[in-house]
């Protein structure tokens, strides 16, 4: 059975960031862990190595695969930084066409940097997705 890498776990999140090599990197860390934390009402938690998630959802495919995951977060890769969003949305295109400078995919939006983007924007985003994903699975 395939097992997900993507866990919540107890590593510490400050250890994390401060373990990101880039200081602009780690400075960008810092801000968008207030961000998320102010805007998602969540307490930031690792999941897996690398991403810094706030809250979670139980979903349910049609194929049967089923798992945890988190409503909204982030992590400061070495090239971009991934802001992680819901899939499916449809209102996330229209909001990200105010969002500044990104690039995205599936499920993430790349940033280079947190000064490239509009912080409102991002704060529309994650209360979005989250208000997208508790309709979708509870």
């Amino acid at each position: 059975m395939y097992e997900l890498k993507t866990k919540e776990n107890d590593e510490s999140v400050i250890e994390f960031i401060e373990s990101v090599d880039s200081p602009k990197k780690r400075e960008d860390a810092y801000k968008l862990l207030d961000i998320f934390t102010e805007t998602s009402g969540y307490e930031a938690k690792m999941w897996g190595p690398s991403i810094i998630g706030f809250g979670s959802y139980h979903y349910k495919y049609e194929s049967g695969h089923e798992g945890d995951a988190p409503l909204v977060g982030f992590s400061p890769r070495k090239a971009k930084i991934s802001l992680y969003f819901a899939t499916g949305d449809t209102k996330r295109d229209e909001i990200l066409k105010k969002f500044g400078k990104h690039t995205s995919g599936k499920a993430c939006v790349y940033i280079s940097k947190v000064a490239d983007i509009d912080v409102e924007v991002l704060r529309e985003l994650i209360k979005e997705s989250i208000t997208f994903l508790k309709k979708m699975y509870g």
